[in-house]
């Protein structure tokens, strides 16, 4: 289907949502996607099994702080240096675009690249949301190859990078942003679409699409027309009463603290965050954890408040819910798991969590 300027908002909402706090605010994606769509036209989301087997499908997206993108933007032709220097590379046309992440901003860049560039976009994610370090998509679960690795900047620097593992990719494109500026373009795991069949998280950019119209359509409260879209739990409504946050290493790291309101007034709520929403602890008792998707939203709109934007009396309700099942594989959690973060505790779905909401944590476990 073609992509309009109204599923494009719609899908921005999804893509907060699904960013768990991460990837980048939304608002920054959409603004560059919509401003391609006016100028150059809109893009076509196509399926996978829609594209020849032998097509070179294209991960792209941002690789940085969050905090830093906010300031620091996109000039729109990241892309097209990176394509020119990848079809070099490989001696292969990229047929289509694929997001990175779905979470955050990620989610939107390709839109925007892929209206310049009149290329298709297609409807998959190397994460099926938003996580912090580059080796941890569904690419690395199934075995792929990282290298080669392309970057840009806003300032036309390319730089072509071959990491032997996902471990050196996320060590050499980490510094590398960092010496961007805390933000650059980046593209890896170059992928056939027999490959990306297998190694990408299918559906995720209708996906936000139908989550965003969800809480736009919304009869009544949008934040249950949300959990209502994504099987999700409500794990307290409350006020921003304390953020601690910090730009390291080309991180955003920190804690927040989030006290009850209304029917959850009381209890507090404590978010570990590494640009994304990683743990949440309610009254000493964990309650979600990563990978399932840890999102707050603004509790009158639904609309995702992600982790730069994060400040103290803010009304939010913080959710949780499931993660796509590739990350509670044995492999998908080898990688981003709690104890993947530093967290001394073990990874439990959000669902059995919210079933016994008896597993009590010491405080002093939840360091990084």
């Amino acid at each position: 289907m073609w992509i309009t300027e109204d599923m494009l908002r719609h899908q921005a909402r999804g893509c907060g949502i699904l960013g768990a706090g991460g990837g980048g605010s939304p608002d920054i994606g959409l603004f560059a996607a919509l401003y391609a769509t006016q100028r150059y036209g809109e893009h076509e989301l196509v399926n996978l099994d829609e594209l020849p087997e032998d097509d070179l499908v294209l991960p792209i997206g941002m690789v940085g702080a969050p905090t830093v993108a906010v300031e620091k933007i996109s000039n729109g032709n990241e892309a097209a240096l990176i394509i020119e220097r990848v079809e070099q590379l490989t001696d292969r046309r990229v047929a289509a675009l694929m997001s990175s992440e779905i979470g955050g901003a990620n989610g939107l860049f390709p839109a925007g690249f892929a209206a310049a560039l009149s290329l298709p976009v297609v409807d998959a994610d190397g994460m099926g949301r938003a996580f912090p370090e580059m080796p941890m998509v569904s690419m690395e679960v199934a075995g792929l190859n990282p290298s080669p690795c392309v970057m840009s900047d806003e300032r036309g620097n390319v730089l072509t990078l071959h990491p032997n593992n996902g471990r050196w990719l996320e060590k050499l494109c980490r510094s590398t942003s960092v010496a961007f500026g805390g933000r650059a373009v980046s593209s890896e795991y170059l992928m056939s679409v027999t490959e990306a069949k297998y190694g990408a998280v299918r559906g995720t950019v209708s996906l936000a699409i139908r989550i965003g119209r969800a809480i736009t359509d919304a009869m009544g409260d949008p934040v249950d027309a949300l959990l209502d879209a994504v099987n999700g739990y409500r794990l307290l409504e409350g006020k921003v009463t304390d953020v601690d946050r910090r730009v390291t290493d080309g991180f955003t790291r920190g804690t927040a603290t989030i006290d009850g309101l209304r029917g959850d007034s009381g209890s507090q709520l404590r978010l570990e965050l590494q640009n994304e929403n990683l743990v949440a602890v309610r009254d000493g008792v964990l309650v979600a954890t990563v990978p399932d998707i840890i999102t707050v939203v603004d509790s009158q709109s639904a609309e995702a408040v992600s982790t730069e934007v994060l400040r103290y009396g803010q009304r939010v309700t913080v959710i949780a819910f499931p993660c796509d099942p590739i990350w509670r594989s044995e492999r998908g959690l080898a990688l981003v798991s709690p104890r993947a973060f530093g967290y001394d505790v073990d990874y439990q779905t959000v669902e059995a969590i919210q079933d016994r909401k008896s597993t009590r944590l010491n405080s002093s476990h939840l360091v990084i």
